[in-house]
């Protein structure tokens, strides 16, 4: 795992704050060419191609958190910023996490870069987190930025940290990008999708314009991610998480009793996300949201013509850069995907 290690610790380094993607981006696809991995860049998705493009599908999105400035000594959380607002009705299971957030920001250093280079503009450090009712969005002051011009993208500075079988930084979802990665290094020959704007709701349509542009379908779309819990207890006996279904669709793959046998047949813990949030809900007395995916979205925007599963860690600290995971958990996410792709 140690070269999996070095891929993550690299990755989390270079920024890809949501809708400043492509200096990531480029990082990745000199990572995937140096493999001899054909790499082709579209609109909004990078796609990895091996020898073998339609022995499998997976996806990840590759933006993460951020700020963007707004204005002389302004900065806004930047995933409402590129969602231009449109949907944000507070119903969604991130959003409502959100307003808990804004003292966790307090004290963090962040970096701010030039979106389309990826050069280093300066460090910085917030000082005060906010949301404010009237634009309902997050409102930071940041120490060091006055020189800053509205559009600039703000990224939290971030390392791996390794400690107790755990490992913690702003996971959701670079982890996941290592992962694909990694496994091209160790032979997967299939397809890979690396999105953008995933946490502003937009990645799915860059996705789907992909595979309307090849005129291609498949029911077996594996979507890597990460899944909040509230506490290390309630990740201490899982490995991964899987779906039957989202708030927008039912996702009706083979991929998913697959993926579930080699669960059973390895002792690797795992759960059903949307049969837990049921069966919190139903204990509570309360009504809530199943979550939105990508994957989801998808489906239900092709009437099911495209159809797959999810394949998610257990983390806490969820949209923070102390996300953690376990070192188990990424083992087992591997294992899994190894006995999938590589035979």
């Amino acid at each position: 795992m140690e070269l999996f290690y070095d891929i993550l610790k690299q990755l989390i380094r270079i920024p890809s704050v949501v809708g400043a993607e492509h200096p990531f981006f480029m990082f990745v696809k000199r990572d995937l060419e140096e493999l001899g991995i054909k790499v082709e860049y579209y609109d909004g998705v990078l796609v990895a191609k091996g020898s073998s493009p339609e022995s499998g599908y997976i996806s990840a999105h590759s933006d993460r958190h951020g700020l963007t400035c707004t204005g002389h000594n302004e900065f806004q959380y930047s995933a409402f910023i590129a969602k231009n607002k449109a949907d944000l009705t507070g119903d969604s299971n991130s959003e409502q996490l959100l307003h808990n957030f804004t003292t966790r920001f307090i004290d963090e250093k962040v970096q701010a870069y030039e979106p389309w280079s990826g050069s280093y503009l300066g460090i910085g450090t917030i000082k005060e987190a906010f949301l404010c009712q009237r634009r309902n969005n997050i409102i930071f002051k940041v120490d060091g930025f006055d020189y800053l011009f509205p559009g600039t993208p703000i990224a939290f500075m971030d390392k791996l940290e390794v400690k107790d079988e755990l490992i913690s930084a702003q996971l959701d979802n670079v982890i996941s990008v290592a992962i694909i990665i990694y496994m091209y290094s160790i032979g997967y020959q299939g397809t890979a999708f690396f999105t953008a704007s995933e946490e502003a709701g937009k990645s799915w349509r860059f996705l789907l314009e992909w595979f309307r542009r090849f005129n291609i379908n498949t029911k077996e779309l594996l979507v890597l991610d990460t899944s909040p819990y509230d506490t290390l207890e309630d990740i201490n006996n899982l490995d991964i998480i899987l779906r039957n279904r989202d708030a927008n669709a039912v996702f009706r793959s083979p991929l998913k009793n697959e993926i579930k046998n080699i669960a059973i047949k390895e002792n690797i813990k795992y759960h059903f996300k949307d049969a837990y949030l049921k069966n919190k809900m139903k204990q509570n007395g309360t009504k809530g949201s199943l979550g939105t995916t990508e994957l989801g979205r998808l489906i239900h925007a092709t009437k099911g013509e495209i159809q797959g599963a999810t394949l998610q860690l257990p983390t806490i600290g969820y949209h923070t850069v102390h996300e953690t995971t376990s070192i188990k958990a990424v083992e087992s996410m591997i294992c899994i995907l190894k006995k999938l792709y590589i035979k």
